[in-house]
């Protein structure tokens, strides 16, 4: 993996767009993040507004469902989707 720094867009919709005040934000991941995985648990730690709430969201990279072993590249657009209720 690179150690050049890798800058990615964040969507947050439904309830975590209102928790975090916004709906998309560009951040700039450390070398240390590669995947979703390492991806759920730095914004996490970054955005206290997410803490303990991510282990429901479903993540995609791109426009596709990622698994949690997905690898972000730089330019990626993640996306963090909360599960969805009603009737």
């Amino acid at each position: 993996m690179s150690d050049s720094p890798r800058r990615v867009r964040v969507l947050y919709f439904a309830a975590l767009k209102e928790r975090m005040g916004t709906a998309s934000e560009d951040v700039e991941l450390p070398a240390s993040v590669g995947d979703v995985r390492a991806f759920a648990a730095w914004i996490e730690r970054e955005r206290p507004q997410l803490r303990g709430v991510l282990g429901s969201v479903r993540f995609a990279v791109g426009d596709e469902f990622a698994a949690r072993d997905r690898v972000i590249l730089d330019g990626d657009v993640v996306a963090l989707l909360p599960p969805v209720s009603g009737g």
